[in-house]
């Protein structure tokens, strides 16, 4: 600010007469007091009336043959007033307040700025004897009108800028926070069939106990007595094991399943953060892999969680698959009551061995550097949780034995919000 101030001071003019001049230096003062919205106007205010002066003494120091620091001083002093008489009035004004209402700052910065052109006439005519004419105050009116808009546009771009880069942003932390959601919502799944799993045992091992008990009036050589209690044993921890899974799956499943206007999307908004997502992983992987979407027809808001999910996956290891280079086409179309997804990449492909084991859990064709594999959980995650919906999924060879096409087909109501 104690910088460009002065020097837009000198692109100046001099409309009233040899002493009052009208510069950039006014509009660009009053643009950085708008951005100081945490100091008082009033500091850098008189930092810059201060820097302003000694600025403009230095020049005629320079450009003059016959310089006087006195005459020097008393032509420039009069534009401290004005700008430290500005900063005072900025401040007591308390625009701050104001920031979102642009119009009530760009009405305030005219008599603002008309009466701190006011302070500085008054100061040339104690210290230089200048006059002060209706003429000159019409032309003050007429320029602090034009320097308050000017500045008011351009603070408006300013904020304009702020909130665009605030939207997106926020749209990343948006994005980041829903595919976070979506892998919870994946470890629900599991977590739900471990669930089913505990209980099973839970009630195996209960209805072994009962059968040892029916074997303690028997006379038999082996000690029915301890192992019924240890049946009872591994029972009761099995059950300790089911709840502690509970108490978690009802976090979880209350995390995901609030209804908010987040927990349904628009299916363009699905597959555009499916796209940015996977292009920064592709980056992360080093590959260089275009990105194609295609809607038809007119869908509903799908749940959030589940298509990206399901879709995420099965995109994330089309990108695995593709090499160094490649394209991954995403398309959605409605069939009546059901919608489908088509992911298609040009990778390698898999042989015809492996097709009988692809939706095995465990079953991987990836291994990092140094030999180990991935775990081989998402295609049978995604599987099973198209099955759970009521939907299947196949695959098939893409053209001249290229890559693979996946198609997913879900009932649309197992989507939609059923509310």
């Amino acid at each position: 600010m104690v910088i460009i101030v002065p020097l837009a001071g000198e692109l100046n003019f001099y409309p009233f007469n040899q002493t009052f001049r009208i510069s950039f230096g006014a509009p660009a003062f009053f643009f950085f007091l708008l951005l100081f919205r945490k100091m008082p106007a009033v500091l850098p205010g008189f930092l810059t009336a201060a820097t302003v002066v000694g600025f403009r003494i230095l020049i005629d120091l320079t450009v003059l043959d016959h310089f006087d620091w006195i005459s020097s001083f008393q032509a420039h002093i009069a534009s401290f007033f004005f700008y430290f008489i500005f900063s005072c009035l900025v401040y007591a004004a308390k625009i701050r307040r104001f920031y979102n209402r642009p119009l009530i700052i760009g009405l305030l910065g005219i008599p603002i700025e008309v009466l701190a052109d006011l302070a500085e006439l008054i100061a040339q005519y104690f210290i230089l004897g200048t006059t002060i004419t209706a003429a000159a105050l019409n032309g003050i009116m007429v320029i602090a009108m034009s320097h308050s808009f000017i500045v008011i546009s351009f603070f408006n771009m300013l904020s304009l800028y702020e909130a665009q880069s605030r939207e997106r942003e926020i749209r990343k932390q948006n994005e980041q926070l829903l595919m976070l959601i979506s892998n919870l919502y994946e470890e629900s799944v599991y977590l739900k069939k471990t669930l089913k799993n505990t209980e099973n045992i839970t009630k195996k091992s209960y209805d072994l106990y009962k059968s040892l008990s029916g074997w303690i009036d028997k006379q038999v050589s082996v000690p029915v007595g301890e192992y019924r209690q240890k049946a009872l044993e591994i029972a009761g921890e099995v059950h300790e094991v089911k709840k502690d899974n509970q108490r978690i799956f009802s976090g979880l499943s209350k995390l995901i399943s609030d209804k908010s206007i987040a927990d349904y999307m628009d299916v363009h908004e699905l597959v555009n953060i499916i796209v940015r997502a996977n292009e920064k992983y592709a980056d992360l992987l080093g590959k260089d892999i275009l990105f194609v979407k295609t809607i038809k027809q007119a869908h509903p808001h799908y749940h959030v969680f589940t298509v990206l999910s399901i879709i995420n996956n099965v995109v994330a290891n089309a990108a695995e698959a593709i090499e160094n280079k490649g394209r991954i086409t995403i398309s959605i179309d409605r069939h009546g009551h059901s919608v489908e997804f088509r992911i298609c990449d040009d990778g390698p492909g898999i042989s015809p061995k492996q097709k009988a084991l692809l939706f095995m859990p465990g079953f991987t064709t990836k291994y990092d550097d140094a030999g180990n594999p991935s775990t081989g959980i998402g295609l049978s995650y995604v599987k099973e949780i198209v099955e759970q919906l009521d939907g299947d999924i196949t695959f098939h060879e893409g053209p001249e034995g290229r890559g693979l096409i996946f198609i997913i087909r879900l009932p649309v109501i197992q989507l939609v919000d059923k509310g």
